[in-house]
């Protein structure tokens, strides 16, 4: 699973289906160009260029089979579509990026594959169940591949993640802290008008549901992860990308749980109050070990000892503290991937746990959650971990870190950025 499912540590190691849509729609722009009759074109081919020129229905999605000079499509809305594609019918590959024709290239239909994204235009039938494609631009599903893996490695070099201490919109600054190499260090994020900002909805994990942002959409406190490059002392990076979202962390123990509708109510220590937490499809669900429990257990009532992370501590954690631990009651992040120092990532150590389903939870079991900003005493998980009683007995303010999903790159799949 860029924040955790994909929200932030997947968000840039992951392609979304909403910037492919947005790379074909770009090039649907030239479809028309195409379509229009060109000086010195065969005569032999007239009447389809007569045919596509009065086209005028578009659908974009993902080649499901291959039957004949048939392609079932489904689209993005998730509809069921048949393309018939004739010999008239003209064929273009793009490359992931590229927003016009110029340098697309001739294909044909034995080339298409099961996976491939394509745009169709043509003419429908009257149930809309079918097209008659006059050309169809396609994005190959392998090319797709290969670019989400540049960028899952891209943010892999060149991300950083942390939680934002202070933004300054008039100089385009942005202060985020994180933890490395055991000590709390903070680093000044640069942005220009030429940097990306994306957003989480304050309801999903899916990072195909972030929206474009700005910097004044991003508050102190929120969760942020960049794409760029630092200098040379890790004290300033330069952003090419940013992505931001504000969620939040849950401690307790489980009140109910309900199947059927894939939920738990869960009683947040914190608040002494109970939340109801919607388990997704996107949702990371998994058990820790009991001998990992206890260890980080152990660990927690070392740092309590000494002043660090135990309870009524000020949550600054001591000095050696790894990042792998959980944090204070004051919410600050764990190890995040990607960030300076390259210490050890939480979201490795999680992706390795069991995955458990909401059947596997029971009334009485304690639970860690990351999830959603959500509504007061509703909200969606992006990561639940059971297991954690040692860790709650030790330390019963401790949170999660807040990266989860894989990634681009939870997925986030997805350790990087965003899932697709």
């Amino acid at each position: 699973m860029f924040l955790v499912g994909t929200p932030i540590g997947a968000a840039g190691a992951e392609m979304s289906r909403r910037r492919i849509w947005k790379w074909l729609v770009g090039i649907a722009g030239s479809v028309a160009i195409v379509l229009a009759p060109a000086q010195g074109y065969a005569q032999s081919v007239s009447q389809p260029q007569a045919a596509a020129q009065s086209a005028s229905t578009k659908q974009i999605g993902t080649i499901k089979a291959i039957s004949g000079n048939s392609i079932t499509l489904t689209t993005d809305s998730g509809a069921s579509v048949d393309i018939q594609v004739q010999d008239g019918t003209r064929m273009l590959r793009v490359e992931p990026g590229q927003t016009n024709l110029k340098d697309a290239t001739a294909i044909h239909l034995q080339d298409l594959q099961v996976g491939d994204r394509i745009l169709v235009r043509g003419n429908a039938s009257q149930d809309a169940k079918s097209i008659t494609a006059a050309i169809v631009i396609v994005m190959k599903g392998s090319d797709v591949e290969a670019k989400q893996e540049k960028e899952r490695q891209d943010w892999q070099r060149r991300g950083i993640g942390g939680l934002v201490s202070a933004v300054d919109p008039a100089s385009g600054a942005i202060t985020v802290s994180y933890t490395a190499v055991g000590q709390k260090k903070s680093i000044v994020i640069h942005t220009t008008s030429a940097t990306i900002f994306r957003r989480y909805a304050p309801d999903s994990v899916k990072f195909d549901d972030a929206k474009p942002s700005s910097i004044t959409d991003i508050k102190p406190g929120d969760q942020l992860r960049a794409l760029g490059n630092r200098n040379e002392d890790n004290t300033e990076f330069a952003a090419n990308e940013i992505v931001s979202g504000a969620f939040r962390n849950i401690a307790g123990t489980i009140a109910s749980v309900d199947a059927a509708t894939n939920t738990v109510v869960v009683k947040d220590l914190a608040s002494k109050k109970n939340v109801t937490v919607k388990l997704s499809a996107d949702s990371q669900v998994r058990k820790l070990p009991e001998q990992m429990a206890q260890m980080m257990a152990m660990r927690l009532k070392g740092e309590g000892r000494g002043g660090g992370n135990g309870p009524g501590s000020n949550g600054e954690g001591a000095a050696g503290q790894r990042p792998t631990s959980m944090n204070s009651s004051q919410g600050r992040p764990g190890g995040m991937g990607g960030r300076p120092g390259g210490a050890p990532d939480f979201q490795q150590m999680l992706n390795r746990m069991p995955s458990i389903g909401v059947s596997d939870l029971h009334k009485g079991d304690a639970v860690m959650i990351v999830s959603t900003q959500g509504a007061s005493d509703t909200v969606t998980a992006i990561t639940l971990l059971a297991g954690v009683e040692p860790i709650l007995e030790a330390s019963p303010g401790a949170t999660l870190p807040p990266w989860g999903l894989g990634g681009p790159a939870g997925g986030e799949e997805s350790g990087g950025g965003p899932q697709q």
